[in-house]
């Protein structure tokens, strides 16, 4: 095998520095670096990450001097085929640990093994993958702070040596492959981040500079620019986890050690996906299957409101469209809108996990889902049954002076201070065409404690 071509195979991990892949395929190896665009993956994506997608995509050419092949179909057919045509022994993948991406990469691994060829898995796109984290006795993780500890005394390898001139990269125009443009970018009309690995390096370096030293606190400020705006980045792996974890090797202080954790906090999630699968679409803790959720035509209208902003609670408001206006939710919204739907409107939270899930750029499965599940106390970790979050006092203590609400919604926009999150106590009311409160916030947090009970109740059986 030595001598022989190689197949890069990218999925998340769309760079050319810190890329262990490269080094499995061995320095100046001849390459060819693919995409497959899968339906199966391209389809369930929103407007948002496709247009991010194509972005990324594009850059990676550029970095490879327009030498990466792009393929549209499934790729258990396009990469044996590929394979074949470029004379490659060794496919070369960051590994998966998705439930469809493992499935698909071991029904690519049997159809490259039919042919002699062979599929290698190096790296993932965590810093410590799934699985590696263990108790003493050799068990797996379902509470994230012993996981936290764990995970930091474990550690992670330092970023790998590379970049785009590390492999001898094939022309894929010399070969007999069918390639697919690079989708264009599709119209969006969300204000989305430049994508690519340039561009993530440059959000890094912003973020180190003016943000991280006061992370701990202004994480929690919608109104502020605390937060790190990496997770599309490392959704698509235009950067490692590891290279950011390297970059703050030394680092002290409550920011330090509150990035890390959001990384910890990733790295849990996935291995807990990876743990049980069943998790994306069902409880993790099956005693909420108990729980009674709303649905029918009133279900269905606040739904409605719900996705296009329009609940008449500013704070809830203000979150679903910035959703809507950029494709990106700051974390406290999302937990507070989060908490709204499952605690207030009483639907299920997958219903919310599938919207987010089409809506985000950053749309992560692991991340998206359990986050759901520990607003709505039916997973790791989860938030306590009785804690329901009050989006009047969430908003007028994150959103203090109420700057993070007029941002987003422009007829509350002549409301000055925190006032803007109860416009229904102005003399006289709302402001027109913003609506009144969909539902009684202190009639439905009884309504929820009550059902929550159908789950005690169902734990105590069990």
């Amino acid at each position: 095998m030595t001598g022989s071509t190689a197949l890069v195979w990218f999925r998340r991990d769309l760079r050319v520095a810190d890329q262990p892949t490269f080094l499995a395929a061995g320095r100046g190896r001849r390459a060819l670096a693919l995409f497959v665009l899968d339906p199966r993956l391209v389809r369930p994506a929103g407007e948002a990450r496709r247009w991010f997608l194509s972005g990324c995509l594009r850059a990676l050419d550029e970095s490879l001097r327009g030498r990466l092949l792009v393929v549209e179909g499934d790729p258990v057919e396009v990469v044996p085929r590929v394979a074949r045509e470029a004379g490659a022994v060794q496919v070369h993948v960051a590994a998966d640990f998705g439930p469809y991406g493992q499935a698909r990469d071991q029904a690519v691994e049997r159809a490259l093994g039919e042919d002699g060829r062979l599929l290698v898995r190096t790296g993932s796109p965590y810093a410590v993958a799934p699985g590696r984290v263990r108790s003493a006795d050799g068990g797996r993780y379902r509470v994230f702070t012993p996981f936290r500890r764990a995970w930091a005394d474990h550690g992670w390898r330092p970023p790998a040596d590379t970049d785009a001139g590390f492999l001898d990269w094939i022309d894929p125009a010399t070969l007999a492959v069918a390639a697919t443009p690079i989708p264009p970018e599709p119209p969006v009309t969300a204000e989305l981040p430049d994508p690519g690995e340039a561009a993530a390096h440059r959000r890094w370096e912003v973020f180190r500079r003016d943000a991280l030293e006061d992370y701990a606190d202004g994480r929690d400020r919608p109104d502020r620019p605390g937060t790190s705006k990496l997770s599309p980045y490392l959704k698509f792996g235009c950067v490692h986890p590891r290279t950011l974890l390297a970059d703050l090797a030394g680092s002290t202080g409550d920011g330090a050690d509150a990035f890390r954790a959001e990384l910890a906090w990733r790295d849990f999630y996935a291995d807990v996906l990876d743990q049980r699968p069943d998790s994306a679409r069902r409880n993790y803790d099956r005693s909420f299957d108990a729980l009674a959720t709303d649905s029918g035509p009133e279900a269905d209208r606040l739904f409605a409101a719900w996705r296009e902003g329009r609940t008449g609670f500013p704070v809830v408001d203000a979150g679903m469209r910035q959703l809507l206006a950029e494709g990106w939710m700051h974390n406290r919204v999302r937990m507070i809108t989060a908490s709204f739907l499952v605690k207030d409107l009483h639907l299920p939270w997958w219903w919310g996990a599938r919207h987010f899930m089409r809506a985000l750029v950053d749309g992560d499965l692991a991340a998206n889902q359990h986050g759901w599940q520990w607003v709505a106390g039916s997973g790791t970790d989860a938030a306590p049954y009785f804690r329901v979050f009050n989006p009047v006092l969430q908003g007028e203590r994150f959103d203090p002076d109420g700057d993070y609400v007029r941002t987003y919604v422009p007829e509350l926009a002549g409301i000055a201070g925190k006032a803007v999150h109860q416009p229904w106590k102005l003399p006289g009311g709302p402001p027109d065409g913003y609506p009144a409160p969909v539902v009684d916030h202190r009639h439905e947090r009884v309504v929820a404690l009550d059902r929550y009970e159908a789950v005690r109740a169902a734990r105590r059986r069990s």
